[in-house]
């Protein structure tokens, strides 16, 4: 049997969609609904139950489950701009140790999600090596959240026995109810339809034009695939980076959905936010070595290819979930 954390979320109703199409349904669905649309990521899926996260840790720890495979843990407070930091050390840093710990004590493979965000601004590095971890500095209260337990699980020893994976700018289907945290694309899609036109931010560093700030954007059903082969590598242990591996600017991505929508390109340039000026990331490139070494030969779709399968056979035929 396989826990999913977050399994109605962007990512982990992914990989539960991923799990699906390999045969198996032998899963357990944690996560908090509330009054969110992500339930519908569900509708589709097939496994075993749905238990509420709050009631999760209890069940786990009176054994109250049984046979259990693999815990992939996806589930996190994942807005950069959460400023209850007691919440996100209790969510995202407190609960990821109790998993991690129960699922080590268990010998249970344990898969769980970090994100870019640790990197802050990138300037020291976008290394996933162990030994420059310690030297991150998160721009975020989320990524500082990220940041810590990645930083738990190395001075604990965990890293031969379980994996993290750094997320870079992931985008594509089942994120269509993250609010204002969905994706470019997702945003980019809906302003050219209703508007004719894409709003991106103004650059606040001259070394930046406008909307020539970079990131490494990279496609849900990729990142799936990857996650799909750590599971079935549980040699493959550590903290890896999942991105492209290719940093490509916000122009392109915007150009990306035009084309896909056969659209002439029109991008107004905004300005961003005071509140988030100071802690934006201007630019962002996974080093992708480490997964190589660790035997992973998978490639990932070019920008122009992802933004095209998701605009053409989701979003323009209204299919916002896998």
């Amino acid at each position: 049997m396989i826990i999913v954390t977050g399994g109605a979320g962007f990512i982990g109703s992914a990989f539960v969609w991923k799990l699906n199409s390999e045969g198996i349904d032998d899963i357990i669905i944690v996560d908090k609904l509330g009054a969110s649309e992500k339930w519908r990521n569900l509708v589709n899926r097939h496994f075993l139950d749905y238990i509420h996260k709050d009631k999760f840790l209890n069940i786990l720890c009176e054994n109250r489950l049984t046979n259990i495979s693999a815990i992939i843990h996806m589930g996190a407070c994942s807005s950069t701009t959460e400023r209850d930091a007691d919440y996100l050390m209790e969510n995202n840093y407190g609960y990821s140790k109790a998993l991690a710990e129960w699922a080590c004590k268990n010998n249970v493979r344990f898969i769980y999600a970090s994100s870019a965000a640790t990197y802050g601004d990138g300037s020291r590095t976008f290394s996933d090596d162990d030994a420059t971890t310690a030297t991150l500095q998160p721009l975020n209260m989320y990524g500082y959240s990220k940041h810590l337990f990645d930083l738990w699980a190395l001075r604990n020893r965990l890293s031969g026995k379980i994996t993290g994976i750094k997320f870079f700018n992931v985008f594509g289907p089942n994120e269509y109810h993250k609010g204002d945290m969905v994706s470019v694309v997702f945003k980019a899609f809906h302003q050219i339809v209703e508007t004719g036109r894409v709003k991106l931010f103004k650059s606040y560093r001259n070394e930046y034009r406008d909307g020539e700030q970079m990131r490494d954007f990279v496609y849900v059903l990729d990142c799936v695939n990857i996650m799909w082969w750590f599971l079935q590598h549980p040699e493959a242990t550590g903290i890896f980076n999942l991105g492209s591996g290719t940093a490509r600017t916000w122009n392109d991505l915007a150009k990306a959905v035009f084309s896909a929508l056969g659209r002439k390109t029109l991008i107004e340039y905004i300005e961003m936010p005071e509140s988030i000026r100071d802690r934006y990331q201007y630019f962002s490139e996974a080093r992708m070595e480490k997964l190589a070494s660790a035997g992973c030969s998978l490639r990932f779709r070019s920008l122009e290819d992802a933004v095209h399968d998701y605009v053409v056979n989701y979003l323009a035929k209204g299919n916002l979930c896998l």
